[in-house]
């Protein structure tokens, strides 16, 4: 089939939309993927056997994207765009990435009838709570999540099926949009077997952090992740100047919040055991795995965290690092599921604290929760096995 993937954004990166469209190819589909360029010309290019096709966009388009469902202007302008991408590629069967732009493609599918797969990355309106932009005019004016999820239950009605990350984001859709269960088809973020197998190691960081207990965090680090928890949890620990000693909390990632967790940091007497180490290039991720003794996604509780995989979850569990995370029911599932660490109350230092010294002291049991998310990932989780459920979903419209 000629399957057309609709992207909002510029390409690359987007890793979840390149490993989809790998897949399908893999499955003798031809992909071809519209997406936006901020220069004035179209221009294409193939990319790993994608054939990309880049629209010009501007800022005006940019800042329209984010009243998508407030004012008709965002639908009005990517329609024509995507119609031509349509028209002009020869699609079979549209696949659309994430919401934002889901109303323009079904307007520009309105003649063509084509059948179309919405894949829903994220649980944006839940997500969009959290914009900073959002409390403050004249966001909390113009743009309303509300509105956001009556426009996702309308896509959800109006697409052949629909993809979702996580088993539980697929039952809150099955129940608030009263669509058949069967319609939804659960394909995660998770690591390619590249990841863990075919990497190059640095040193430096592995030397750096050799005598001591590692604590990691990887990923964006904005407050709702949970890491104040985290390093109260290393204030309690730090009480004791043996463990101030070994003990080492890793943070690589960013957010324009960080001031507020180094404040915490500092304000402590941690500056000595928390390292803030700012966004690294995904090749040192498995420097900083191999150096760590345990990983930690300590997250806030809401509807988006509660039907989302935090991506570092598989990324720990392929280099075999047990986990501590909180008690957000998506991750909280899976960990009890694979028996691959051990959770703790949301925002719970004292917790976090506890079960931390606990890892601490039984290497053992460090060892057998590591291995078994090693094992998780490498016999049904990493994205070779997971992309299963993608390549079927299309082998169902091709029979059909």
């Amino acid at each position: 089939m000629r399957i057309g993937m609709i992207l909002d954004k510029t390409f690359p990166p987007d890793p979840r939309v390149e490993n989809e469209a790998l897949a399908l190819i893999e499955s003798g589909h031809k992909v071809f993927l519209f997406c936006l360029g901020y220069k004035l010309t179209f221009e294409e290019e193939i990319i790993n056997e994608i054939e990309v096709k880049r629209y010009p966009s501007n800022q005006l388009e940019y800042k329209a994207s984010a009243l998508a469902y407030t004012l008709p202007l965002y639908k009005i302008m990517m329609s024509k765009k995507v119609t031509h991408f349509l028209n002009e590629n020869h699609i079979d069967m549209i696949h659309v990435h994430d919401m934002v732009i889901a109303d323009a493609v079904f307007k520009a599918n309105n003649k063509l009838h084509l059948p179309v797969v919405l894949d829903l990355h994220e649980n944006r309106p839940e997500i969009m709570k959290s914009y900073p932009h959002l409390g403050k005019f004249p966001g909390n004016i113009l743009i309303s999540p509300e509105a956001w999820k009556r426009k996702e239950v309308e896509f959800v009605k109006k697409a052949d099926k629909v993809i979702v990350v996580t088993k539980e984001s697929k039952e809150e859709l099955v129940d608030r949009t009263e669509q058949s269960k069967d319609k939804f088809v659960v394909v995660p973020n998770t690591v390619k077997r590249s990841f863990y197998e075919n990497y190059s190691t640095d040193l430096s960081i592995l030397e750096k952090y050799k005598d001591k207990f590692v604590l990691l965090y990887l990923g964006d680090t904005g407050l709702r992740r949970g890491l104040i928890s985290a390093i109260e949890a290393m204030g309690i620990l730090c009480k004791d100047k043996e463990m101030k000693d070994v003990i080492k909390l890793v943070i690589v990632g960013k957010n324009s919040s960080d001031e507020i967790l180094k404040q915490k940091v500092a304000e402590l007497d941690l500056n000595e055991v928390v390292d803030f180490e700012g966004w690294q290039d995904v090749s040192l991720f498995p420097s900083y795995l191999m150096a760590a003794h345990l990983g930690i996604s300590p997250l806030h509780r809401n509807l988006y965290h509660d039907t989302t995989y935090a991506n570092k979850l598989f990324q720990y569990m392929s280099f075999s690092l047990p986990l501590l995370v909180s008690d957000v029911r998506a991750q909280k599932n899976l960990i009890n599921e694979v028996k691959s660490g051990l959770v703790h109350k949301e925002k719970d230092a004292n917790e976090i604290a506890e079960k931390i010294m606990l890892l601490f002291n039984d290497p053992k049991l460090c060892n057998e929760l590591g291995q078994n998310g090693k094992h998780f990932i490498e016999q049904k989780f990493s994205w070779e096995k997971v992309s299963r459920n993608l390549k079927d979903l299309y082998l169902e419209f091709e029979k059909s």
